[in-house]
């Protein structure tokens, strides 16, 4: 039985002084009405219906769908549609209450937004628009989100991440680590900036990527921007290890140049290769037993070629000489007894200096000074020979 929120008892006497008692009327058969029905304790006699064919009234509304099935095969649960809670300070709100199980599934407050949930004839949801143009379109003036929020109901650590996007981004937030932002997307970026291809390959600016992680570059670009890796670290000076390619054998990598075709592109692949403890660099079709360059362990280092440097020799001075020993205007020979000097002072060579171990060697400069003390010594030479003429003049002379 239903009770009204007002005095009952004061209600039911002046009801029973002014009219006789009435039972409940039972109809069995089919009711039809005419015009327009009111039920509810607040009903008038007449109730000026406007364009509202059924219409409840009272303090406590509510529409109850009592299933009275009793086969185990049937459905059976009750149901109800209410309107306000009935209790002093509770919501407005229209609700669809699963009473079998005592909870309100779908609630919708007073004060909600024009079109704060419309379902069109295609099946299409919008919330905050009339015209959702997708399955489930979401309208709002400043960062429409969704949120995903675990709430620990189920035994598990509380998580809450939004997905929401606006002018700036599109973004997922991790609201309960600080609401930081671990993934964003900019406005205009290109098609396939990202792509994961159904075997788990990584594309970037490519929907077809061919290895685990592939980069395509199609604009035109400058020949010293970096474009593929570019990896930045904090201003604190420390070592880092900053990249790391790892395999289980031997492991490699290939710079090519494919502006010819894959026939006659011998010299424009190089492969740089780990293999057994060897650092090796390689052309194609060349393998690791075909190498240009390699370089051991203990540091031994093999070329299969020439090495030539282009690298300077220092200034040219008696402190610092180059390669300049047979010009006065720049460089002064030194005589046979200064050097001589300087070379048992020092006990090396004075342009070469010392070597040893520990001692790291500028192979470019020490060939140039190596090339001076030769000049000098060739110099040396001519001087003794001219003096050895003279000497030999001047014994002719004597015994002449």
């Amino acid at each position: 039985m239903r009770h009204h929120k007002t005095t009952w008892l004061a209600l039911a006497t002046s009801t029973a002084l002014a009219l006789p008692a009435a039972a409940d009327q039972q109809i069995l058969d089919d009711l039809i009405v005419g015009g327009s029905a009111c039920v509810g304790l607040d009903c008038n006699n007449g109730e000026s219906f406007g364009f509202d064919t059924i219409r409840m009234k009272e303090n406590n509304l509510r529409l109850h769908f009592d299933d009275t099935s009793n086969s185990a095969s049937f459905p059976s649960n009750d149901w109800r549609i209410g309107a306000n809670d009935s209790t002093n300070g509770g919501a407005n709100k229209l609700f669809f209450e699963d009473s079998t199980a005592g909870r309100q599934v779908v609630i919708i407050e007073a004060g909600a937004p024009a079109n704060a949930m419309v379902l069109d004839n295609a099946g299409q949801l919008g919330m905050g628009t009339s015209n959702p143009v997708v399955e489930m379109h979401v309208v709002d003036g400043d960062s429409p989100t969704l949120r995903l929020e675990q709430d620990g109901s189920s035994g598990f650590t509380p998580q809450t991440f939004d997905i929401a996007a606006n002018e700036a981004n599109f973004f997922v937030r991790d609201v309960t680590n600080g609401s930081k932002l671990p993934f964003k997307i900019k406005p205009g970026a290109p098609t396939d900036a990202l792509f994961v291809a159904a075997n788990g390959n990584i594309g970037m600016n490519t929907d077809a990527p061919s290895a685990q992680m592939h980069l395509r570059e199609t604009a035109v670009v400058d020949a010293v921007t970096p474009h593929a890796l570019v990896q930045n670290t904090n201003s604190t000076v420390q070592q880092r290890h900053m990249l790391s390619l790892e395999n289980n054998g031997v492991s490699y990598m290939s710079l090519v140049d494919t502006s010819v075709a894959v026939g006659d592109n011998l010299g424009r692949q190089w492969n740089i290769f780990n293999d057994g403890g060897l650092f090796e660099i390689t052309s194609a079709p060349g393998g690791p037993n075909d190498n240009e360059f390699s370089l051991d362990n203990d540091g031994n280092l093999t070329l299969s070629g020439h090495l030539i440097t282009t690298g300077g020799g220092g200034a040219c001075t008696a402190a610092d000489p180059c390669d300049a020993v047979f010009d006065p205007d720049v460089y002064t020979v030194p005589s046979i007894e200064d050097h001589a000097a300087l070379m048992w002072e020092h006990k090396h060579l004075p342009a070469v200096g010392p070597t040893g171990p520990g001692i790291p060697v500028n192979m470019t400069e020490k060939m140039l000074r190596m090339l001076n003390e030769l000049e000098h010594a060739h110099i040396y030479i001519e001087q003794l020979h001219k003096r050895i003429e003279r000497l030999e003049e001047a014994a002719d002379s004597s015994k002449g």
